[in-house]
């Protein structure tokens, strides 16, 4: 276990919450090497998306606050750095449907996904990552899809061809129409599986969404249209 990880171990509810809350503190305050160190903490990252009131989304917006104006013109500003934080982000968001299954399988994800990259941020994190006292299969290469790919996500869950998709206005979400008779709602910035809509009995061949993101409408080959 390491220090972190007994530091935490040893901290209230209260305070833990507070500590894991810290990157935007670190990030108001002009302490990006501090925000750099903690954002590559691998008992850090494990415990905030552990953590009932945190979770994977909550850990890639503070990767975020990097983007900031006062902290693109910080003095203490490291571009090299802040590249390779922006990658763990990446890989994160590659891996955030499968942590928001299993959160065990946050050390895998990572080695699969960044093993190959050399930055010393990067090598320092899946070092923390590998378990100390008992055995596991560590990918030894990048057989998952880097961060460095053009490919973000990719969404499975119909059975069947799918037919039309449409996008939130806010570009945050998207729905799909299948040949399975569904339509279903998805996170674009998880790639998670948010809702399936059934009701049609044909064919789910057009879908829109309405300007405000609040309803969609679907067209079918059984002869109707649905509102949802």
């Amino acid at each position: 276990m390491s220090r972190l990880a007994k530091r935490l171990a040893k901290m209230s509810p209260s305070d833990q919450r507070l500590f894991l809350d810290d990157p935007s503190t670190k990030a108001k305050t002009g302490q990006l090497e501090k925000l750099y160190q903690i954002l590559t903490q691998f008992d850090f990252l494990a415990a905030k998306i552990n953590h009932p009131e945190f979770g994977v989304q909550s850990l890639m917006a503070d990767y975020d606050l990097l983007d900031d104006a006062e902290v693109l013109t910080h003095p203490e500003y490291n571009s090299e750095k802040v590249k390779a934080l922006k990658l763990i982000q990446g890989a994160l968001g590659l891996s955030a449907r499968i942590l928001n299954q299993d959160k065990t399988q946050l050390a895998i994800q990572l080695c699969g996904r960044l093993a190959s990259l050399k930055m010393p941020e990067i090598q320092e994190l899946l070092v923390q990552a590998k378990p100390s006292k008992t055995p596991w299969f560590r990918p030894l290469k990048n057989y998952l899809t880097s961060p460095t790919a053009r490919l973000l996500f990719t969404f499975k869950g119909h059975s069947d061809s799918v037919r039309a998709v449409a996008i939130t206005p806010d570009g945050k979400k998207a729905i799909s129409g299948s040949d399975d008779k569904t339509l279903k709602l998805w996170n674009l910035e998880t790639g998670s599986e948010l809702f399936t809509f059934n009701g049609h009995s044909g064919w789910v061949r057009a879908v829109a969404i309405t300007p405000d993101g609040k309803k969609a409408i679907s067209g079918s080959d059984d002869k109707t249209l649905k509102l949802w």
